[in-house]
């Protein structure tokens, strides 16, 4: 079980350290202590193994993840999971804007609030957000799910193509071509897969959720709206 202190080791040393690990590797439990905000901690990331980072981190933690399990005790600055491929991160804390920005697969669950822009052009990552997001979230999501016990800003699914979006706290404002659809059943079991991957199937009730995505207005380009282009 290595365990690397950032204030004895530098952030470069970590990661090529992390990069070379192979698939098959036996070294598959890593903690990291010290962390101290820095920014690009455990990016780029491609084995199956656990990192468990004691403390808050800075920008970009855990981009481009694949198949590592990152859990962060503490808060994370913009862009944690930023084009995280597979896997999973898991913030003990809130994370700043940005947060799972062109995700193409894994999950990001996020205990805390999440800011401005989380999920933003994601493109298949599952983001479960057990507070509030802010503004533009999933602003040109195409594919994916996101999730928000709380509440969610203005702009939400602003030019969203096919995520899904689903809040349980009221909504400041939808963003051009998103509307609220109708919840059936087969989007609640796609719920309740989502809260159990997050901890959550039992302590939350998917009825008071609310769902969201594209009016697909904005897929063709449309002749009587010429003089606006």
């Amino acid at each position: 079980m290595p365990t690397i202190d950032l204030a004895k080791t530098s952030l470069r040393d970590l990661n090529a350290t992390l990069h070379q690990l192979k698939p098959d590797t036996n070294e598959t439990l890593w903690t990291i202590t010290n962390p101290a905000g820095e920014h690009s901690i455990a990016v780029g990331v491609d084995a199956p193994i656990t990192i468990n980072i004691d403390g808050n981190v800075g920008y970009y933690c855990g981009g481009m993840n694949s198949q590592a399990s990152i859990i962060i005790e503490g808060s994370a600055g913009q862009g944690v999971g930023e084009n995280m491929m597979s896997g999973l991160i898991h913030v003990k804390g809130d994370a700043s804007q940005s947060a799972g920005a062109t995700g193409r697969g894994g999950r990001l669950i996020i205990e805390g609030n999440a800011s401005a822009r989380c999920g933003i052009s994601m493109k298949g990552i599952d983001i479960v957000v057990k507070g509030d997001i802010g503004h533009l979230s999933a602003f040109m999501g195409q594919n994916g799910r996101l999730v928000v016990f709380g509440e969610a800003g203005e702009a939400l699914g602003d030019s969203l193509y096919e995520a899904h979006i689903y809040v349980r706290g009221p909504v400041a404002s939808l963003g051009a071509d998103c509307i609220e659809k109708e919840m059936r059943d087969e989007h609640r079991v796609e719920l309740i897969e989502l809260l159990k991957l997050a901890g959550e199937a039992n302590k939350v009730d998917v009825s008071e959720f609310r769902r969201y995505g594209s009016a697909r207005q904005l897929y063709n380009f449309n002749i009587d709206n010429a003089d606006a282009y």
